[in-house]
């Protein structure tokens, strides 16, 4: 194909995806369907190789998959659960994650794990079949989905490890951490690190052992010498997650986070605070005394929606916004800490954190 040939067509694209763009609905998202479109004529323009194209398309099918099916459910709490493929039903690693599940259904979440054997058969057979999701991903072994979701319309097959690992996340509204090996070594660091760079979250991590075990607090020992004392974290870290070999306290983790903290999100580089319930001029004042540290400039304010919330959900609900430094996650989780400690709770104690 000439030159002039493919500016041709290229042309020819540009001018299908204009009048494309005339057809869509007049919607707040008609600015970001352009953008991303404009991003594949750029690349169509470009010299890319055809793994590239492959890489990308696939990509594009598994977030299609995933944004079709959670759709539905965007506003129905959820707990993901990560952990070893390889412990069998006989262990006390499978039978805690299988009573926590049941426990956080019973609370009104539903479970997400990655669809496999082990902790996350536990979780999806604790749970039950109607409460559960299933992230699945083909690998040369461990690549069936367990018998508690297989044939399920909330399983999904995705390709690639990084878009499953983007719905798992990105739909949780907890994440809970039993046993297992590299795999699981992984998603515990990053799901620290993307809390730790403002990526993820905040919500509650939970990493449990079965009674009397010692993985996790194993690991901790690792952390608080080699990463801890070292300097390599900050002393607040810890903070961004809870230790435990009991499941009430697993529980309560959980229930605790969102007892009066609600949501949030930053505007202009302002971390907007929803609340379930306004907090008097006193306690705002108390978090300034205690919270100051992690301020970049101003103070704590109470305030209403911001007009770029103005499509926002939760748009009815007391807010705080402040100048976060984004650095000090530690803190800013012992910040929400305090936060549910003030207030009033909410009755509507299983109302999803996007919900008004």
């Amino acid at each position: 194909m000439t030159s002039d040939t493919s500016f041709e067509t290229l042309e020819s694209l540009q001018t299908d995806i204009a009048e494309l763009i005339n057809r869509l609905p007049q919607s707040k998202h008609r600015q970001f369907i352009q953008q991303a479109l404009s991003t594949i004529l750029r690349l169509a323009d470009d010299e890319v190789e055809r793994l590239d194209w492959k890489i990308l398309s696939a990509s594009l099918a598994d977030m299609e998959r995933g944004f079709q099916m959670f759709y539905n459910y965007r506003h129905v709490r959820k707990v993901t659960i990560f952990g070893s493929a390889r412990l069998s039903p006989t262990t006390p690693e499978y039978k805690m994650a299988l009573e926590f599940a049941r426990r956080v259904a019973e609370l009104g979440f539903m479970v997400m794990t990655g669809g496999g054997g082990g902790i996350m058969q536990a979780g999806h057979e604790g749970a039950g079949r109607e409460n559960s999701f299933g992230l699945n991903i083909q690998l040369p072994f461990e690549q069936q989905a367990n018998p508690y979701i297989e044939g399920d319309r909330k399983l999904i097959h995705f390709k690639y490890f990084f878009t499953r690992k983007l719905f798992l996340l990105k739909e949780s509204d907890a994440v809970a951490v039993f046993a297992g090996g590299f795999g699981t070594q992984d998603e515990v660091f990053e799901c620290m690190t993307l809390s730790q760079t403002g990526k993820f979250g905040p919500v509650p991590l939970v990493l449990i052992d079965h009674p009397g075990g010692d993985y996790w607090y194993s690991w901790s020992q690792y952390v608080d010498k080699h990463l801890l004392q070292t300097g390599l974290v900050s002393p607040e870290d810890p903070s961004l997650y809870t230790i435990t070999d009991n499941i009430d306290v697993a529980c309560d983790a959980i229930i605790k986070f969102f007892q009066v903290y609600h949501s949030s999100r930053y505007v202009n580089n302002r971390l907007v605070i929803r609340l379930k319930s306004d907090l008097s001029d006193a306690e705002v004042d108390q978090l300034n005394v205690d919270f100051s540290d992690i301020l970049v400039q101003g103070k704590i304010e109470k305030t209403q929606a911001l007009p770029q919330e103005g499509q926002d959900e939760t748009y009815n609900l007391p807010r705080l916004i402040l100048s976060f430094n984004q650095r000090d996650l530690g803190r800013l989780y012992q910040m929400i800490a305090a936060i549910n400690k003030m207030g009033k709770p909410s009755a509507e104690d299983r109302a999803h954190p996007e919900l008004k």
